[in-house]
């Protein structure tokens, strides 16, 4: 293909309603060359680059007309390459890409916001959806036509009875006090000559239904608004229908609808009753458009068993565990109520359960809320009738099918798989079946966790927890396009960072005044937790080469330093204030006070505890991701060309690495338990030793003292891992960059608990919570789709396969290839595409050796590590290189991209 492909606007591949009027662009060179060396970017509104020199073909500033609301434009590029022979080439031109702006300023909005009226608002979970409808006269159809929307709440939009589009859960999650996503879309189409109607229906949504583990409700207000603008052009002249109070307001077939409970659905209600819609009040400041790539239905699954129990329940099983919903086709006689019950395990009566999702209730200890997922429908018996709560969302595998008489047929049935639509990027495969299933079983877990924003899980809490995404981000960034989705994301967690410098738990977050104030705002300020504000823009910026999203992340990045800071140096723990009433001077780099969750969750260890971690002493856990993420801001300080500041931050990182070993580290060089005043002989953890050689905080001559030490703690345990929720994506790699690749490679295959493979030996389908999520005894635990451990699979991709980008580059410029097989393993397979193209490595033993077949793109420079072989640097094309069986030589690299 000679032309540059893969174009994007701000990591966009629809620029549609955009309100960024300096967009960037990029694009991938065109296959079958060394390296771009010009290139020429014109648009067709007048601007044209002309020949720019130089490799760039990523985030190229827009510097054409200004652009304004409602502006379009096509934009197309061209590059010449430096071809197989060394000749300069010139591309084709690529295909346009469109680019279109929404209503950028207040004042372009005349409509105004309005919703239902209602005397009495019922209880959280049990409020119904309501209908807003006008119906104009058209002299003809438009030449052009948009509706840009967006709500208080959750709308879906129709024209003349015809869904809009098919994004679904608009206009998406974000943290509605500062942003609010508008959806511009195309509706020349479903218009016509005479008499149209436009019809929304609105329900709660995140604005003001329950939400997360708490169940907050009425979050952002206690009433729901939906806002729309119809534009019509012809002719040059435009007609506008927006939202005002000559809209009629009915109620619909929605009796209630909760993200968390469930909607319930009465076909009998449609469009019953009318009224006129009221004011009201909210404006234009926060409104914006996209970001990041639209939710949509991103696959349909069909049932893989379905099956009636005595009880008269039929169980329906999509073999997969999903984020979603389903569409059901086979309804009750009319005036019955048909309910589904959805969960992601059966009990021991093959019912399914749901115990193991009911939250805790803060508010009467010792007591559970409800697991809610519950939907039903009342049938109309009017013909074709189909229920799919497209209200709510869902984390499930198993539907049980309750007071239908009629038994169901798989076509009756449909499993709907909703995402946030991303672009796939990295794929894995080797000889073993069961961590190929592994490598499944994660990326649904992902895929299930990536509606809108990261969750941790989409049943119980559905919630944007800021550690689960830092530890999961690198791997994600590897088999997805997850920049915008991100971005997005990351705009949330700054508008919720608190005046004090705070990063909040939870993104989306409508602030500590309404989020459980009383019993949960004291949580927040975890390190690992609000540390992602600094590592997760970084690995976007590792991953595609983007400094935009560290511009926009550094004040943040500062303040939250700013609050590790102040707390380190005003601040001791009292228990070391009680060992010896004056600090040491190291202390002053020592933080170990607040709140933090620690490594949270270690196989065997005390049951996590809120209210006690709110007093413990977690300093060694902190004062590591202290380092780290001041380590990180002096690197990202260095690539903003702030180096002034790099040189303050790494002075800064030095220090609390030299406290770190003062505090913590043993006469021995091994790692102490953290705790004031225990003993020489006092154990440490596994965790402990690989955060502290991941985030490089033992002197070199200390390694190998540490790496004994985990190793004896692996082996003590019965060579299973010991980690918890942060340290267990870099355990892995740490153990096969210190010469313990066999013993990596060990628990990576470990079939008893705690391991991966249990979850795959019992049927996983998602990454489980818990260790045991699902027991021996098949009684299943906690969530079972919670996507954190499932970091694992980076190890096979940078490790097992061999492809990881090397140290100090960024957007895959540079990569190192070097396959370390183990376990038995006899090939593997692995490929990213990048900004630069796409990259492939493969290899396999035979009798010979190992053969590797490594595929190189444009502006690629790769370094390739055989065993037993001098290293070998091959540039763009596909390269088979062989070596011999046996070896095993490796230059030891930091785990993970931290470098």
């Amino acid at each position: 293909m000679n032309h540059p492909t893969r174009l994007r606007t701000d990591h966009l591949s629809e620029a549609f309603g955009i309100t960024n009027t300096l967009p960037r662009f990029s694009w991938t060179p065109p296959n079958g060359t060394l390296r771009q060396t010009a290139y020429q970017l014109t648009t067709s509104n007048g601007w044209d680059t002309g020949r720019v020199d130089g490799g760039t073909h990523g985030f190229v500033p827009y510097a054409g007309p200004d652009l304004g609301s409602r502006d379009r434009f096509d934009w197309k590029v061209r590059t010449w390459n430096v071809a197989s022979d060394g000749t300069e080439v010139l591309s084709a031109w690529s295909e346009p890409m469109a680019v279109e702006l929404g209503l950028l300023h207040p004042g372009d909005w005349t409509a105004q916001w309005i919703g239902p009226d209602e005397p009495a608002v019922q209880d959280p979970g049990e409020r119904p959806g309501h209908a807003l409808s006008k119906t104009f006269t058209l002299d003809k159809a438009p030449e052009t036509a948009r509706a840009n929307a967006t709500a208080h709440g959750i709308y879906e939009l129709f024209i003349n009875g015809v869904r809009v589009g098919d994004q679904q859960l608009t206009p998406g999650s974000t943290s509605y006090h500062s942003t609010l996503q508008v959806q511009t879309c195309n509706i020349a189409a479903l218009l016509r000559p005479g008499a149209n109607t436009v019809r929304a229906v609105l329900t709660d949504g995140w604005y003001r239904g329950t939400f997360g583990y708490t169940r907050d409700a009425d979050m952002y207000g206690t009433q729901t608004a939906f806002l729309a603008q119809l534009e019509l052009e012809s002719g040059g002249e435009r007609t506008v229908i927006g939202t005002d109070d000559s809209w009629h307001v009915s109620a619909t077939e929605i009796v209630s609808a909760d993200l968390m409970a469930g909607q319930r659905v009465d076909l009998r209600r449609r469009h019953q009753g009318a009224g006129r819609a009221v004011l009201r009040n909210g404006g234009g400041a926060t409104l914006t458009g996209p970001v990041a790539p639209p939710t949509r239905i991103v696959e349909e699954l069909s049932p893989v068993a379905i099956r009636r129990l005595a009880n008269g329940n039929q169980i329906v099983d999509l073999g997969q565990n999903i984020n979603g919903w389903i569409r059901l086709s086979r309804l009750g006689a009319p005036g019955e109520t048909v309910t589904l019950v959805y969960g992601e395990a059966l009990g021991s009566d093959g019912d399914v359960t749901q115990e193991h999702l009911r939250p805790h209730d803060f508010r009467s200890p010792g007591q559970f809320l409800g697991a809610g997922q519950v939907d039903s429908v009342v049938a109309s018996g009017a013909p074709g009738e189909v229920f799919e709560p497209r209200h709510t969302t869902h984390g499930f595998q198993y539907i049980a099918v309750q007071g239908l008489d009629a038994d169901l047929e798989p076509a009756d049935i449909v499993g709907c798989m909703v995402q946030t639509d991303l672009e796939r990027l990295g794929t894995f495969n080797c000889s073993d079946g069961r961590l190929n299933k592994l490598h499944d079983i994660v990326e649904w877990s992902f895929r299930g966790n990536a509606c809108e924003v990261p969750t941790d899980c989409p049943q119980r809490e559905k919630a944007g927890w800021t550690g689960d995404w830092q530890l999961f981000v690198p791997t994600a960034a590897y088999l997805f396009d997850v920049a915008g989705f991100t971005a997005k994301w990351l705009r949330d967690v700054r508008t919720d960072q608190w005046d004090n410098g705070v990063v909040a738990n939870i993104s989306p977050s409508p602030g500590p005044e309404v989020t459980s104030a009383d019993f949960m705002a004291f949580t927040n300020g975890s390190s690992g937790w609000g540390d992602a504000v600094v590592m997760v823009p970084w690995e976007i910026h590792l991953a595609t080469g983007d400094t935009g999203i560290l511009e926009q992340n550094w004040e943040a990045m500062e303040r939250w330093l700013g609050f590790i800071r102040s707390t380190a140096e005003g601040n001791r723990h009292p228990a070391r204030a009680a060992a010896h009433a004056t600090p040491a001077p190291h202390e002053q780099y020592l933080w170990d006070t607040g709140f933090h969750f620690g490594e949270w969750m270690e196989p065997d260890g005390p049951a996590p505890d809120l209210f006690a971690s709110r007093s413990a002493d977690n300093g060694i856990v902190a004062t590591a991701y202290y380092r780290h993420s001041s380590a990180i801001m002096a690197r990202i300080a260095a690539v903003l060309g702030k180096e002034d500041k790099a040189r303050e931050l790494g002075e800064l990182s030095d220090n609390v690495r030299r406290a770190w070993q003062q505090e913590y580290l043993r006469a021995d060089g091994t790692v102490a338990d953290g705790t004031v005043g225990a003993g020489a002989a006092s154990g440490s953890s596994q965790a402990n030793c690989v955060r502290a050689l991941a985030f490089d905080l033992v002197p070199d001559s200390g390694r190998s003292a540490v790496v004994t030490q985990l190793v004896t703690l692996v082996r003590g345990a019965g060579t299973h891992l010991g980690t918890g929720f942060l340290a267990t994506p870099y355990l892995l790699p740490v153990l096969a960059d210190n010469g313990q690749l066999d013993l990596a490679y060990e628990l990576l295959m470990q079939d008893s608990e705690p391991s991966w493979l249990v979850m795959v030996d019992r049927g996983a389908t998602t990454m489980w919570e818990a260790w045991d999520g699902i027991g021996a005894d098949g009684t299943a635990r906690q969530s079972l789709n919670h996507y954190s451990k499932g970091a694992v699979v980076s190890f096979l991709h940078r490790y097992m396969a061999g492809l990881r980008q090397a140290p100090g580059s960024a957007a895959y410029e540079r990569i190192i290839i070097e396959p370390r097989p183990g376990a038995g393993i006899t090939s593997a397979a692995t490929s990213h595409r990048g900004p630069q193209g796409l990259i492939a490595v493969s290899w396999a033993i035979g009798d010979g050796g190992i053969t590797l077949v490594a595929t190189v793109p444009s502006g690629t420079t790769a370094e390739v590590r055989l065993a037993g072989q001098p290293n070998t640097a091959v540039g763009p094309g596909t390269h088979t290189l062989t070596a011999p069986a046996g070896g095993n030589d490796h230059q030891s690299q930091l785990a993970r991209s931290a470098s």
